[in-house]
């Protein structure tokens, strides 16, 4: 018998009673995926309010690398919360706060010097990533990408390329934001995808030509892996370019790990599969197994160039987050999930690879680590992105107890990110009831 237990339709009766409380007192801008409500959650287990019990490929969008509730975790907490809450570090400084941030300064890569602060999200850490980038450079623009996701504040909404729903009507934007493309070797058919990088390299160089000097940018920000994007993967040699144009024009390098971080892709890093080394990285999510905090590690000189007070921000780099995020350090190490995570992608591709090849409507399935997903088409055109049958393979998921999410500019991908720590048979048990939700899907 599996992990997954069904006592009841979702959302069950509860669940349908706490739904209309919610519709009479909360908007309807805030998203849900499920439509249910948790009661307790477990390593790769989530339980509703009406006994069901998930399995969850979810992971609070990629939050939940050491899964729910961690027992090193939960300790760590009770036993911060009987000394202290919240000071604030910019009223009464606190040893933890120190000591993630020599944590980070030494893990994150890179042999350099460099420092850290804290804030509570990772929009936070984007906006304050570009603050001290225009500070230091003493320029004014930045460069995102095509499909890229920074966040839903101002300037992160302004680099993140998604209209819908993200930025519709919501405007004006921060101005001096610029996109370049990002490739996607799936859809793109530019020959090779050596030359579809070197295509697009050429075209970055001659946008400081054609669009705005060099000299006039501050940084380039870019997800190693994009997620809400839909998973899209590029190679080293592309990343490596970017990062070299940054270089020769005095342009600084914001690596946004926000998702991928923290053990997500097979390294602790996304950065490290591309051999790059940012000038500064945003970090959150995964950081503290589900509490709020981010964090912004760059090299001294440039995080040094924001003078006191400048940055912060009250509850920024909160005791809780700041103990939760050390044991999760610690639990990513002592447990091996880097190795689990490479472990759950090799089973993914093992499983879904052959899948692909018996059904036309499957257009891509990639991975890098345990940051999995697999990109839906119209049957006879890979070009054409399918995102109905993906809302239909979802629905048959949500009901038969495995959690997922899509993602990508069409809403056509189904996005995995299971907590790390999920069992073999769990992971199996998923794969089995995904597996069967697209086969039924394709067939109709």
């Amino acid at each position: 018998m599996g992990d997954i237990k069904l006592t009841t339709e979702v959302p069950g009766p509860k669940a349908r009673m706490l739904l209309k409380r919610k519709e009479n007192n909360v908007p309807v801008g805030p998203f849900n995926t499920i439509k249910t409500f948790a009661v307790k959650g477990e390593g790769a287990l989530l339980t509703d309010v009406d006994g069901n019990t998930f399995i969850d490929f979810a992971g609070a969008i990629g939050t939940l690398n050491v899964g729910h509730c961690p027992t090193p975790v939960v300790n760590a907490l009770h036993e911060q919360i009987d000394r202290y809450l919240h000071p604030c570090f910019h009223v009464m400084m606190y040893e933890p706060y120190i000591e993630l941030a020599e944590k980070l300064n030494g893990m994150t890569p890179g042999k350099h010097q460099k420092k850290t602060f804290f804030l509570n999200s990772g929009a936070e850490a984007v906006e304050n990533a570009i603050k001290i980038a225009r500070k230091y450079t003493g320029r004014k623009g930045i460069i995102s990408f095509e499909r890229g996701f920074h966040g839903r504040t101002y300037m992160a909404m302004s680099l993140t390329s998604k209209v819908k729903p993200y930025k519709y009507q919501f405007g004006p934007f921060a101005p001096e934001t610029y996109k370049w493309p990002y490739p996607d070797y799936s859809l793109e058919r530019r020959g090779s995808n050596q030359e579809l990088d070197e295509y697009l390299l050429k075209k970055f160089e001659t946008f400081f030509l054609n669009e705005v000097p060099p000299e006039e940018i501050a940084a380039i920000i870019m997800e190693p892996v994009q997620g809400e994007g839909g998973f899209i993967i590029p190679s080293a040699d592309f990343v490596q370019g970017v990062k070299k144009l940054s270089e020769q024009h005095g342009i600084l390098f914001i690596a946004d790990e926000i998702q991928t971080g923290f053990g997500r892709t097979g390294k602790m890093f996304a950065m490290e599969h591309f051999g790059v080394v940012p000038d500064m990285m945003t970090m959150s999510k995964s950081i503290a197994a589900g509490l709020p905090i981010s964090a912004v590690t760059g090299r001294a000189e440039i995080m040094d160039s924001a003078s006191a007070g400048e940055i912060g921000g009250t509850y920024g780099g909160s005791p809780l987050g700041c103990v939760a995020a050390l044991e999760v350090v610690k639990m990513i190490e002592e447990q091996k999930l880097l190795e689990k995570a490479e472990a759950f992608g090799s089973a993914f591709q093992a499983r879904f690879c052959p899948l692909a090849n018996r059904l036309s409507q499957i257009g891509d399935v990639r991975s890098l680590g345990a940051m999995c997903a697999i990109e839906f088409v119209q049957a006879g055109n890979e070009r054409m992105p399918n995102p109905q049958i993906v809302k239909e393979i979802l629905a048959k998921t949500h009901q038969r107890g495995l959690i997922l999410m899509s993602a990508g500019l069409y809403g056509n991908v189904i996005r995995l990110l299971a907590p790390l720590v999920i069992t073999d048979e769990q992971r199996e048990e998923g794969f089995d009831v995904l597996e069967a939700a697209i086969i039924e899907s394709c067939s109709q």
